[in-house]
């Protein structure tokens, strides 16, 4: 597994923005639907946390990495968990990410097999 994506995975899966701001700077942008796309650090640490408050429990798993060059990866990962008051949750995820050369990530997009998950 790329070291970058396995890092980011770990603080991820921690559920603490703290933990995540090391990877953002004010020039990312990621967008994970169903919400927009969010630029600028600050605004991509409320979105994790708002999407973190909505779950007793949320974890990745990533299954497969492809290397697309220029620090841009594509890679599957399998969501679970608890939604509050909505009960388990399962998805499969796909997604694209770039890196700077520094190891901050410049873009990221997430794609959802299961859209109605989140109604």
């Amino acid at each position: 597994m790329n070291c970058r994506i396995s890092h980011f995975m770990k603080d991820l899966n921690s559920l603490n923005t703290e933990h995540l701001e090391k990877w953002f700077t004010d020039e990312s942008t990621i967008w994970i639907p169903p919400m927009k796309e969010v630029s600028g650090k600050n605004r991509i640490l409320a979105l994790f946390r708002a999407i973190f408050r909505r779950y007793e429990k949320l974890e990745w798993h990533v299954s497969e990495i492809f290397n697309l060059g220029n620090n841009r990866y594509f890679y599957q990962t399998r969501s679970s968990g608890n939604r509050l008051g909505k009960g388990s949750y399962q998805n499969e995820i796909c997604t694209v990410i770039q890196f700077s050369e520094k190891g901050k990530i410049l873009y990221l997009s997430d794609y959802f097999k299961d859209t109605n998950a989140f109604n």
